[in-house]
This record gives structure tokens, C-alpha cells and sequence, in this order.
């Protein structure tokens, strides 16, 4: 470009040597550059790329295998992997840059052998007044943590129709206590809808299956729905928008009553809820908008009414009774009867649910005979002791135990008196089995005569030391 700067002064007339001159250059270089073909660009050095051998193809099989099975596989990921299972020896930025290439590409490929093509897309619903319900759990974590209780949760419950919400706050999210929250929820509403939809969660479903198969049902659940006369509505695997109204639900809740407050029960957690819950009932829903509140009596008119009798969901664990007479549960123990059971023997405890904690009852098993052992109140704190006195009737308690200053006889002072001997406390005249013991053992002891140490000496110089050679 220096040269061509002087095109019209070769176009007027100066030669190439003068012009070179000027530019610091050849003049055939000028000559070059300022002819009438010259090329109009400066030349271009040659490509590297694919010259120099990369240090990730060799393992370009391996990783297209990873995406192939994952395509989301992060990338950090497959570096770690092949550091530590195929010796690679490039970085991370190596990597990099061939995902950038190739998971579009294997993308692609997938997506023409997928049976449904259709991914990331889902089927908008709505629903009729009473017709469904959504459940859902959510995680508070240690809101309660100062007053000793280490983990809290929330059951929501809303309605799909209107969006009317409930609420509540537990400490565990066991059987007993999921079916518990279900009552309380049909007791606010005032009804039962037709349907409840849920996650593949253990408290629904005995275990999970493949796609497509149908989902077995735990037994309680099953119970407990043709109880109330609703259906349960499994959803699918990884699909949370089959529940979108409880999940944003969930964030509402802990948006606008948790959030920056501080509570000290259960109760006050339950209050919070009661109390925001007007406000909440009173504002005009974004999806339908109608007011949640008057959307919701037409919802709560629909649904089914509830039975004469509450179901009782009773959780059953087997548990091995210690020597000491205690069954371990949630790191709690509970005593039973000594009399009616062995160390290790397997026992049946039933929890109920109930807004009160419930209670714990232990039966014994058909095999050891069956029948009822105990029932305690369940321990509101993980590592508590709930025992019954009366359940260790029988055996030792340690009441016969005793000690005494008195030295036993054949030790005290000779001229102190020897003929008392100690008795054992609360029985007159009959002396204790140690004392007994050590009088008969002393008394058939033959006495010593006393030598001075010069006898010794004078008996061990008379007698001849004899060493090996």
C-alpha cells in the first residue's frame, strides 16, 4: 500500500529506481506493485488450519459417542473423563472449541431418529370447576434451625380451575404426614376435586417403571383415593409443566410470606399463610383474569363432597428391639415392655399422621405370638428418648447394691474388734455374701513368724553360686 501511493508519480513520468528510493524498497518490488495486473489486495500468507495434526482427534470417537448418548453433556465433564480415562494431554480449551462444532452436528442426527420431534414443546390444558387439583412439595430448609428443629417443609395444594391455594407447614414429608396435609386441604376447600395430579414421588408410587408403562401405585395411596373418591394423576418423567399452577405456587408462597420474616412454630408458619391468604384470594389471576376469590366459588361448588370418616393413613416400619429394650425410629427410641419381648426380636411400629405429631404404636409379629406392645406419642425432636418405667419391671435396677467403710476381717487393727461383721443393708443378722467370703478366708489362714533380714542374708552367703562356663 506504501507503493501504490505513488502510482501518479509513475503515471507523470518517474521511474521505478526513483520511486523505490522514496519507499525504501527494490524497484523491482515497485514495479511489481504498480504495474497495470498488479494484484488489488496485499498477498495472503496460507491457511494452518488442518495442516498441524490436532490433539483431540483421537478421541473424536469417544466424545461423539458421549454426545450421542447425552447431548447435553457438559463440556468440563468430558474433559474430566478423558483426562482420567483416556490419558488426554490437551486443555480445555481444546474441547471447547470441538463441541462448538460437533454438538450441533449430533444434534441434527438425533433429531432425525427421534420419534418425537416435538421436543421442548408441551399441550396447554384447562380444566372444568372440580375437575382437578395439584400437589406439590416444597423445601423451606431451616427456617425454624434457631429453635431446634432442623428441617421444615410445605404442602401446597391448589386448585387447577381458579388457583385457589393451600398451604401448609411440616416437619417431614413421610406417608402419614403427606395424607394428613390431603385432609387438611379438603377441609379448607370444602370438598374433593376429581383428580389430583403428582409427581413420581414414594408416597404415590410403589416404584418407578420405564416409559410408557403403567405406573403401580403405592397401597395407601390407592386406599386413600378410592377413600376420598378422586383419581391420581401420575405425571410422566421430567415433565414439570404438567403441574405449572402448584409449581408457581410454590414460589409465590415463599416469595410473599416467608421472605424476610422470622417465625418460631409451626403454628406461626400456618398463621403467616392464613393471614396472607385474603390478599392473595382477592387479586385478579394473569392466566383467566377473574379475581381468584370469585372464580374460586364456582371451583369449590364442584367438588365432591367429603366422606362421613376421615382415612387414616398408618405407616408401617420393622425395627429390631435393643438390649435395652428400646426401637430405634428417626433417631428417636421408644421403650418397650421387657416381659414380652428378646434382644433383636423384629417388631412392627405404625405411625399416624396428625397435625399433632400422631403417635407411635409397636406390635410384636405373628411370628413372636402378634399383639400390641406400646404406644407413645411421636417425638417432635430427632434424637429424643421416649420411655415408660413401667416397661422395665423385672429387671435388675441396682437397689441391692452397696459399700461399706468398715475393713473386712483379718485386715483391721489387732487391737480393734473383729467379731462385728458388715450386714447387708435391710436384713438383720445375716452377713453380707463378700463379707462372708472374706471372714471364711482369713479365718483358716495359718499365722507367720516374723525373721530378721540377717537370716536371709546369712542363708544365701552359706549356699555356693555355681555360674556356666
Amino acid at each position: 500500500m506504501n507503493v501504490r501511493r505513488f502510482r501518479a508519480l509513475h503515471v507523470a513520468g518517474a521511474t521505478y529506481a526513483e520511486i523505490g528510493r522514496e519507499c525504501g524498497c527494490d524497484w523491482r518490488t515497485v514495479k511489481k506493485y504498480l504495474a497495470e495486473d498488479a494484484p488489488s489486495a496485499p498477498p495472503a500468507a496460507p491457511g494452518r488450519i488442518g495442516t498441524q495434526p490436532r490433539v483431540i482427534t483421537p478421541f473424536v470417537g469417544v466424545i461423539e459417542a458421549w454426545l450421542r448418548a447425552d447431548v447435553a453433556l457438559k463440556g468440563t465433564v468430558i474433559h474430566e473423563r478423558l483426562v482420567a480415562e483416556h490419558a488426554f494431554t490437551g486443555n480445555y480449551q481444546r474441547v471447547k472449541m470441538f463441541l462448538a462444532e460437533a454438538r450441533g452436528r449430533i444434534a441434527a442426527e438425533l433429531a432425525e431418529t427421534d420419534e418425537n420431534p416435538l421436543t421442548g414443546l408441551h399441550r396447554r390444558f384447562e380444566v372444568v370447576p372440580g375437575a382437578q387439583a395439584q400437589v406439590d412439595w416444597g423445601d423451606e430448609g431451616d427456617v425454624l434451625g434457631h429453635v431446634g428443629i432442623g428441617n421444615v417443609y410445605s404442602f401446597h395444594m391448589t386448585l387447577s380451575y381458579s388457583r385457589d391455594p393451600f398451604t401448609c407447614f411440616t416437619t417431614s414429608m413421610d406417608l402419614a404426614t403427606f395424607w394428613d396435609c390431603h385432609r387438611r386441604a379438603f377441609a379448607h376447600f370444602g370438598g374433593v376435586p376429581g383428580s389430583i395430579v403428582y409427581d413420581r414421588t414414594k408416597t404415590v408410587v410403589r416404584r418407578h417403571v420405564a416409559p410408557g408403562v403403567a405406573v403401580p401405585l403405592h397401597p395407601e395411596a390407592a386406599a386413600f383415593a378410592e377413600h376420598y373418591g378422586f383419581t391420581i394423576d401420575v405425571l410422566a418423567a421430567y415433565r414439570p409443566t404438567g403441574k405449572g399452577r402448584v409449581e408457581r405456587q410454590v414460589v409465590i408462597v415463599r416469595d410473599h410470606v416467608l421472605a424476610g420474616r422470622c417465625f418460631d412454630s409451626i403454628a406461626e408458619l400456618d398463621g403467616a399463610f392464613a393471614g396472607w391468604l385474603p390478599i392473595r384470594r382477592a387479586q385478579v389471576h394473569r392466566t383467566h383474569g377473574q379475581v381468584i376469590a370469585v372464580r374460586a366459588e364456582t371451583d369449590r361448588a364442584a367438588l365432591q363432597p367429603l366422606p362421613e370418616q376421615p382415612y387414616l393413613v398408618a405407616d408401617k416400619h420393622l425395627r429390631r428391639v435393643g438390649k435395652d429394650c428400646l426401637v430405634s425410629f428417626e433417631a428417636s427410641f421408644y421403650s418397650v415392655p421387657a416381659r414380652h419381648v428378646r434382644p433383636g426380636q423384629r417388631v412392627q411400629l405404625q405411625t399416624d399422621g396428625g397435625s399433632d405429631g400422631g403417635a407411635v404404636t409397636i406390635h410384636a409379629l405373628s411370628t413372636d405370638g402378634g399383639g400390641w406392645l406400646a404406644t407413645h406419642p411421636r417425638a417432635s425432636v430427632r434424637g429424643s428418648w421416649t420411655i415408660d418405667p413401667a416397661h422395665y419391671d423385672g429387671l435388675p435396677d441396682g437397689h441391692t447394691r452397696a459399700v461399706t467403710l468398715d475393713p473386712p476381717s483379718g485386715f483391721a487393727d489387732p487391737t480393734a474388734d473383729t467379731t462385728s461383721v458388715p450386714r447387708r443393708p435391710g436384713v438383720s443378722g445375716e452377713p453380707s455374701p463378700l463379707a462372708a467370703l472374706l471372714t471364711a478366708h482369713h479365718a483358716a489362714a495359718a499365722p507367720v513368724a516374723r525373721r530378721p533380714l540377717t537370716d536371709y542374708q546369712a542363708a544365701a552367703l552359706a549356699r555356693p553360686i555355681h555360674y556356666p562356663n
